[in-house]
């Protein structure tokens, strides 16, 4: 798809006029005789589906609560279609809520390309969520969802979905986009800068001559974006703009309010940079030449090529990293956030621990710890899932993002338990298998819209192992893990040991026996349904035993060494495990609660 759009902003009225032509082709085998747009500026009005929700849910976003439904007739947000033709000849269409419904008196044919042109107008609404004008910080624009936007057609037909307050899933295209603006504004956001010399603003080269182009008062800002699919600006007259451009080449463009916490905003640059770096060799190279974090919106989200954040914060570092992340899951990769937003918010979790870890270290001076079953991988956001497990709120991740019943339980869910995800699933496959995997799930996927089972099968080729099970039962159920150590019994120069299955989830099994003298030796079992085995993770001795069928309850083995050499006996002391009841996974031989 390709969209031109030309806008021309009055920062007075905080409204603008703007035209907008679509090539789009219909790349399914269907023909299609409806079209959907996105009116996401019509959310943020007296009695939307978003200010509705907000009001009636019982744990609102303290963002937003009842601050739509208070909003004045200049404060409210509004995009309305003056004209829209197909090919030059005007088209029915009605506006719903967020949503413009098209009606096509000719189908578009699978495989062709047509025209649409619209003229429209819009009013940004005061900042309240994600999009909007004179945030909490002071910044005059933080322009998202701004745009009249082509909904996604795909293999589940058109995703036309409200805006409630959640996530979003567009269509790849490449931008081209001209924004006229009062000449004391600077903008940063999607896309390359193509004319910077008629700009300034920083985003001329050192020695460079800036002849700015002003029409009554006015610069027109012209950025091309390719394949992306959003595109998110911001603007202020006080922004200042600092650049850095990696060894690799990627510019990184920092904009933020003058005076506002410098200190931080100078600390972030080199930490983005090391974050770039770690990032590209271990979840794949990085498509774009640019990345820009900008002081803006509401917190943090993620664009295409940028990102908005707060900018007051003590550091800046962990919710750049967050909202970086998310342009390989979201940007990138494109998964359908709405439908699926742990595949993005949990990923780009997992992946903001272990570069966090990166950051840290780096800054420290200290190299990469040895590789021990106590410190391998990570468990980002085990906490949150395992509360939520326990509380009796939680709904299966498969819930579309809108219609989980409480804000907290979507958070936990899709953040945490979408994390545990894949921390988890380096136990199941191993750490090195994860790690292939993280690539090979890139670069199979960049620019499709992976699913569910998409990310599992790059998963399976990778670790040759069969694991439909893992998502039928930890994103389709609610389904928990709890595995104990049953029974410790001593029989002359051997020790048996019984293992229970608790929870109804069913896991293969690290179990690590340590003895007195300080040696150690893994205890390994797969599930039958894995057909295979995860390789060993460490240099500590292996005991491959016979697969656990699911069905039993209970599994027997048995170590050669007699039962006064054992110190414990330990189920996954990595805890990469998601086991919601960790008190019955070790046996002590010290401990008031030994088994026999």
């Amino acid at each position: 798809m390709e969209y031109k759009m030309e806008i021309d902003m009055d920062v007075k009225t905080n409204r603008f006029q703007g035209v907008q032509n679509v090539k789009y082709t219909n790349n399914s085998p269907d023909a299609l005789d409806q079209v959907f747009y996105h009116l996401y500026f019509n959310a943020f009005q007296p009695g939307s589906m978003m200010d509705v929700r907000s009001r009636t849910i019982a744990d609102p976003d303290r963002r937003v609560r009842d601050r739509i439904f208070n909003l004045k007739e200049d404060e409210i947000g509004y995009q309305k279609i003056k004209s829209l033709k197909l090919n030059g000849k005007p088209v029915k269409y009605e506006v719903v809520g967020t949503v413009l419904e098209v009606q096509l008196d000719q189908p578009i044919a699978p495989g062709s390309t047509v025209d649409f042109d619209m003229e429209f107008e819009a009013q940004v609404p005061v900042q309240i969520r994600r999009t909007g004008r004179d945030n909490a910080e002071g910044v005059r624009y933080s322009m998202a969802q701004w745009f009249p936007k082509m909904a996604e057609y795909d293999y589940q037909g058109w995703h036309a979905d409200e805006y409630i307050g959640r996530e979003f899933y567009g269509v790849w295209g490449n931008f081209d986009v001209k924004i006229k603006i009062d000449k004391d504004y600077l903008i940063g956001g999607t896309g390359y800068l193509q004319n910077p010399l008629e700009i300034g603003h920083g985003y001329e080269n050192e020695g460079e001559t800036v002849n700015q182009k002003v029409e009554n008062g006015k610069l027109t800002w012209h950025f091309v974006a390719p394949n992306v699919h959003d595109f998110m600006w911001a603007a202020d007259p006080d922004y200042t703009h600092k650049k850095l451009t990696t060894k690799d080449g990627l510019e990184l463009h920092f904009i933020h309010k003058k005076g506002q916490n410098e200190e931080n905003w100078d600390k972030v640059i080199p930490q983005t940079e090391m974050l770039f770096e770690y990032a590209s060799k271990h979840f794949g190279k990085y498509p774009y030449k640019q990345f820009s974090v900008i002081q803006g919106g509401d917190g943090g989200m993620e664009y295409p090529m940028s990102t908005l954040i707060t900018g007051s914060r003590g550091s800046l570092i962990g919710v750049t990293v967050h909202e970086a992340m998310h342009d390989w899951y979201h940007g990138i990769l494109g998964s359908n956030e709405a439908l699926h937003p742990w595949m993005d918010e949990g990923f780009a979790s997992y992946a903001s621990t272990r570069i966090m870890d990166y950051i840290n270290r780096k800054t420290r001076g200290e190299s990469e710890p040895e590789v021990t079953l106590e410190n391998l991988g990570n468990n980002s956001g085990q906490r949150s899932y395992v509360g939520l497990s326990k509380s009796g709120r939680e709904e299966p991740l498969s819930t579309h993002s809108d219609h989980f019943n409480l804000n907290g339980a979507y958070s936990s869910s899709a953040y945490g338990k979408g994390a545990v995800w894949m921390s988890q699933m380096g136990y199941v496959i191993g750490e090195e298998n994860l790690n292939k995997a993280l690539l090979a799930y890139f670069d199979d996927w960049k620019f499709k819209h992976p699913n569910p089972n998409d990310v599992l099968r790059s998963f399976e080729k990778v670790s040759g192992l069969e694991l439909d099970w893992y998502n039928e039962y930890f994103v389709y159920t609610t389904k928990s893990i709890d595995y104990g150590v049953k029974e410790v019994n001593g029989e002359g120069n051997k020790t048996n040991v019984t293992l229970e299955r608790v929870g109804m989830m069913p896991m293969p099994m690290d179990v690590v026996v340590t003895y007195k003298d300080g040696s150690k030796e893994v205890h390994y079992m797969a599930l039958r349904m894995m057909r295979g085995e995860k390789p060993a993770e460490t240099q500590d001795k292996r005991i491959v035993h016979p697969d656990w069928a699911w069905v039993s309850p209970t599994y027997d083995f048995t170590i050669d060494r007699p039962m006064s050499d054992i110190a414990s006996i330990e189920i996954d002391p990595s805890g990469r495990m998601a086991d919601v009841e960790r008190g019955n996974n070790k046996w002590e031989a010290n401990s008031l609660n030994t088994n026999k």
